[in-house]
């Protein structure tokens, strides 16, 4: 989902970084051969994803939603040599593909991957963060808000992706749709939690960036 006509959209992406040859050759694959391929975070956003990653320099980060690895890889451009990116992903089926490209990157021993419940591997590691990227399951995004926002690091950051979910969260939301409702809830508890600074961007289908005091 693209909320900027396409010839602004499409002059925004030709006037920004070139997506890299390996990322290309991961996004066409995945159109290949992945279900949902939309769910990648693409060119545009990617680049987007790589220079907050860099103008923060993590030395530890997380993300939530693997998914084949586009935006890990994104992200883990921003690392210093010592740094570490924990990746985690419901899809164990995904795991060799994410790692064929992750082994074909800079960052591989950089990078660690869990497969399963992202409430229940968090907690497992022992870490704060500088870094945090959440694209899961829509409804548990307060949840894995609560969860991480005691280890993350001051001055830290937390990017969300969908929070405008297709324009729905601006409408009146039906009763039975619990990813809008839960989406409209993060939105207002990243907006009035005293801990952080957001700022909501419409870029493809919304993405927030969240600033630890």
């Amino acid at each position: 989902m693209n909320f900027l006509p396409e010839k602004i959209e499409t002059y925004a992406v030709s006037h920004s970084e070139d997506e890299p040859t390996l990322l290309k050759e991961l996004s066409k694959e995945t159109w290949q051969k992945v279900l949902n391929p939309t769910m990648l975070s693409e060119h545009y956003q990617g680049r987007i994803l790589s220079l907050l990653s860099k103008l923060i320099r993590p030395k530890s980060i997380l993300e939530l939603g693997t998914y084949t690895g586009y935006s890990a890889l994104c992200l883990a451009e921003g690392l210093p040599a010592d740094g570490i990116l924990h990746t985690i992903d419901h899809n164990e089926e995904l795991y060799d593909f994410q790692r064929k490209y992750f082994d074909k990157s800079p960052f591989a021993h950089q990078i660690k991957q869990y497969v399963g419940k992202a409430l229940d591997i968090i907690p497992t590691i022992d870490t704060h963060y500088d870094l945090v990227f959440i694209d899961a399951d829509k409804r548990n995004y307060s949840k894995y808000f609560h969860t991480i926002i005691d280890n993350m690091n001051v001055g830290g950051v937390i990017i969300s992706d969908n929070v405008l979910w297709y324009g729905k969260v601006a409408e009146t939301v039906d009763p039975k749709d619990a990813d809008t409702k839960a989406l409209v809830a993060y939105n207002t508890l990243l907006k009035d939690d005293p801990r952080i600074e957001t700022v909501l961007l419409p870029i493809r289908d919304g993405l927030t960036i969240s600033r630890v005091k």
